[in-house]
């Protein structure tokens, strides 16, 4: 039987973590060994696992960045690859990640096909850079909307889905159109009734496998 790949996940967004362990789940080479909330905790589950295969960490985290947790790794656990996730494509940041020791960088918004080869790129000791131009947001709606047109979503709920998509929670989302929460909270869960999804992390796992 294959040894699988072991693997954690570090980021501070529940909601993209649960999406994320749904789509690594399906692959049977992969099995995810621990999930951290921040770097501080992945070094801690680092010491108590020093045998990880792969890293995929958050660039934005609080207690202790992504980009500072690397270098952490790279003294004390070289073995481990690092796959960077981030929402947006600033080259001044994976020059950085670059820079820190990062074997690869892939943005939040890949589909699931660019996730899954960017993770064996690095596993079997490639990098991986090759970051798409972010879209605009209009580009990005009318993709969404051609997409969406079957599911009869309002525009409104094409928005929020957006950006959900780029992993905005429920209250940058309300800041963002100016609406309340609670406003947000209820064409969620329309969104969910519409595309007939029974959990926030399906949700996700919907948005990255249909890259949408």
């Amino acid at each position: 039987m294959e040894k699988k790949i072991q693997t954690m996940i570090a980021d501070d967004h529940p909601l993209f973590v649960e999406g994320l362990k749904m789509i690594l789940s399906s692959n049977d080479l992969l099995q995810i060994a621990g999930i951290a909330n921040d770097g501080k905790q992945l070094l801690y589950l680092l010491t108590q696992q020093p045998n990880i295969d792969l890293i995929l960490l958050d660039v934005n985290m609080p207690n202790l960045n992504g980009l500072d947790t690397i270098k952490y790794i790279k003294q004390s656990f070289g073995s481990s690859k690092v796959l960077m996730l981030s929402a947006y494509s600033d080259e001044k940041v994976v020059e950085q990640a670059k820079n820190a020791g990062a074997d690869g960088y892939v943005l939040k918004n890949s589909s699931k096909d660019e996730l899954m080869k960017a993770i064996m790129d690095v596993v079997n000791g490639k990098t991986h850079f090759d970051l798409q131009n972010e879209p605009n947001q209009e580009d990005a709606f009318k993709k969404m909307d051609i997409f969406l047109r079957k599911y009869n979503l309002t525009k409104r709920e094409k928005e929020i889905l957006l950006y959900l998509k780029q992993t905005y929670t429920n209250q940058q989302i309300a800041d963002k159109l100016h609406l309340s929460i609670y406003t947000v909270e209820t064409h969620r869960k329309n969104i969910m009734q519409k595309l007939q999804l029974s959990s926030p992390a399906a949700l996700v796992k919907f948005l990255v496998e249909f890259n949408i």
